[in-house]
């Protein structure tokens, strides 16, 4: 393939001779490739040389990653329903601490108890805590707390700050899926199980899957003057509950 001296496009071999002079005709005939047909590769060859422009389907998970594919559908319809939360408040304000707690427990869709007692005194009734999470591992964060007191009697802080490092290195505490929220007296502290122990700002914490709506009626409320703690705690519960679904009227509330 050569290009004509009239006509630079592509030509065949017979236009070319016929134009100079040099081919048995004199007749100047040249084929114009149509605009579609610039390019005598065809697509098929394109795609097989370069790449270009051919869709290239998706990669195909193999092994491990099919398998966790194929059983993701499976693996979420057959997870069994989850134990969920509550609401705990603590409101510090007049010399005067309250930690409250609504009664409800939540298994999946299912109300299990409306009653619940999730507030406690610990040590020798100084202390009052209030979990949220699963009841069992609530349960088991309160007796090591209490040992803790035991070995730090006054001291709050400094109980709540060794708890939480076995809570972080020990194996078996790591598992356990609950926050606390403590006060004495003297401080408010809410422990997470990232071993955190955080002293909040105003004296009010909330915790727990209404926690945050809890909180926020705290807040609006503590300025009033004509609110003690206790009452600024029952309306705060109350606002919770009217939001948040894993929330009853069912209030205790525990003060020093």
């Amino acid at each position: 393939m050569r290009l004509c001296q009239y006509e630079q496009a592509p030509v065949n071999a017979i236009s070319c001779a016929r134009a100079s002079g040099s081919g048995p005709g004199l007749r100047f005939r040249t084929r114009r490739p149509s605009p579609a047909k610039t390019s005598r590769t065809r697509p098929g060859a394109l795609w097989r040389a370069t790449g270009e422009g051919r869709p290239f389907p998706a990669p195909r998970a193999t092994g491990a990653a099919a398998a966790a594919i194929a059983t993701e559908g499976s693996m979420t319809e057959t997870t069994p329903p989850t134990w969920h939360g509550t609401t705990i408040l603590s409101v510090r304000k007049g010399g005067r601490v309250v930690v409250a707690g609504d009664g409800q427990v939540t298994f999946g869709n299912t109300v299990m108890k409306s009653n619940a007692k999730k507030v406690r005194r610990l040590g020798d009734d100084s202390v009052l805590a209030g979990f949220a999470g699963a009841t069992a591992d609530a349960f088991t964060l309160f007796e090591r707390l209490e040992g803790k007191l035991e070995q730090h009697p006054g001291q709050l802080t400094r109980a709540c700050v060794e708890l939480a490092k076995d809570w972080r290195t020990d194996r078996y505490l790591r598992r356990l899926e609950a926050m606390m929220a403590v006060a004495d007296s003297d401080v408010s502290l809410v422990l997470t199980g990232t071993g955190d122990v955080l002293e909040p700002e105003e004296g009010l914490i909330g915790i727990g899957s209404g926690g945050a709506y809890a909180l926020a009626a705290a807040r609006a409320l503590v300025g009033q003057d004509d609110l003690d703690a206790e009452e600024i705690a029952r309306r705060a519960m109350e606002v919770a509950a009217d939001i948040c679904i894993y929330t009853n009227r069912n209030v205790v509330i525990e003060s020093l």
